[in-house]
Parts: structure tokens; sequence; C-alpha cells
């Protein structure tokens, strides 16, 4: 089988490389990508049979992935640290995993299941584990550096986005920094009654306490937000509206 291996950390790939060279020779290792977006453009071109997937990648998740390679017929083995929230989801999905630091023995088992599983089957799965991970229409879940972090939109105060990076403030003065831009969070937040009145950042309406003509945003911790030119119009109307009902 081709195969190609998705794993932020180095010595897991190495470790695994090792592991496979020991229990299978039907395994050809035809690349290794750290990152979300090497990882497409490899499994595109490369079209492998089977992928072992790291969840938590250098800009971005698994799932990330999957969403821009979903025509691809490949077989897939999670590969994930003890993360509770994301270990629940893989074992009601009923989907291949193994943990880290890797067993030769899980390596072996996962292989074997793998190989008698239909690629339908397994693409089914692993929508029902995506489905457990973000079932709540309140809940946004953060792909952090070493972890997920699952915030409460309820509870979500603002957005700030600055050069690539998105920080959420949240009312218990938790705050939570991710390598993606604002624009990807922006239709989410939207449908949850979020609004961007700056390039630069996300309000929720709920936590606001007033508005000044000169174009600031007053948040009820004290906060201050600004509002640009270009979207004053949208936000005075969208913020009237919200108040209004």
């Amino acid at each position: 089988m081709k195969t190609l291996i998705i794993e932020d950390k180095a010595y897991i790939r190495k470790g695994l490389l090792n592991l496979l060279a020991l229990i299978d020779s039907q395994v050809e290792v035809i690349g290794e990508c750290a990152s979300v977006k090497n990882a497409v453009i490899v499994a595109n071109a490369c079209k492998p049979d089977l992928i072992f997937l790291d969840i938590n990648l250098l800009d971005g998740t698994a799932f990330d992935f999957l969403e821009q390679t979903e025509h691809l017929a490949f077989k897939i083995i999670f590969i994930t640290a003890y993360e509770e929230h994301a270990l629940k989801a893989l074992k009601i999905g009923a989907v291949d995993y193994i943990l880290k630091p890797v067993d030769v023995e899980d390596l072996k088992v996962a292989l074997q299941k793998v190989n008698s599983l239909p690629v339908a089957i397994q693409k089914q799965q692993i929508k029902t584990v995506k489905d457990v991970l973000g079932n709540e229409d309140s809940k946004l879940i953060l792909s952090l550096h070493d972890s997920f972090q699952v915030i409460d939109l309820n509870e979500l105060l603002y957005c700030e986005s600055d050069k690539g990076y998105t920080t959420f403030y949240c009312s218990d003065n938790k705050k939570y920094m991710v390598s993606k831009t604002l624009k990807e969070f922006e239709e989410r937040l939207t449908d949850a009654n979020f609004i961007r009145p700056h390039q630069s950042f996300m309000v929720n309406l709920k936590f606001i306490d007033k508005y000044e003509k000169s174009g600031i945003i007053y948040l009820k911790n004290g906060k201050k937000i600004p509002v640009s030119s270009r979207k004053k119009e949208h936000f005075v109307r969208s913020f009237l509206n919200w108040n209004n009902n």
C-alpha cells in the first residue's frame, strides 16, 4: 500500500517509519507531511492507499485536510495523543486509531482492521467523528498547539486577529490563540450572532454595552472595539436589529 504519514512531530514520524519497516513489508511510505497545506498537495499528487493522520497539525486539524481531499479514496488510521474529547469521538465513530507513543502491537491491529474496511464505510465513520466533535451549535472547538479547546460561544466576548493568528477572549478572562485567520471563523461566528465591525475583530452582540457614534463599541467588561468606516453602516443596522428583537 502506498502510504502517507501526516504528523507534525518529526520523532513520531520517524518512530512510525521504523515500526512499519519491521512489521509490514506491504506498506510503502511515499511521503511525510507536517501541515494541512502540504498534506493536501502530496495526497492529491500521489493518491495514497493509506494515510496515518495526526488530528492536530501545524496549520489546522485532520478534518481540515479531509475536507480538502474528500474525493480521494484512501484508508485512514488516526494518530492521537490521549486527549479525552477527541478520543471519545474516535471511539464513538469506531474509527481506527493509535495512541502516541505508537505501540507496535496497536499498530499491527490497526493495520489489520483498516485492510478489511471498505473506504465508503470508513468515510461514514469519519463523518460521525466530525459530528461528535462539533455537534453542538453553541460550541466551537479550537485546535491549539497541544490540545483541542472547547469554547462556549455564549461565553465568548470577542475575537481579535493579527498576522494570521486569532485570539479568542472569553467571559471568564481566559484567552486562546490559534494559527488561523479570523476569516476562517467568520461564517460560523456570524451564525452565532457575532458581527465583524473591523477587519481585526469579531464581537458577540450580546456583550455590547453601548456604541458611540464616533465609531467605538464598548463591551460589558469595558473593552473598546473600533468600528471601521467601511463597516459602520452594516454594524449599526445589525446592532439595532439585534436590540429590537
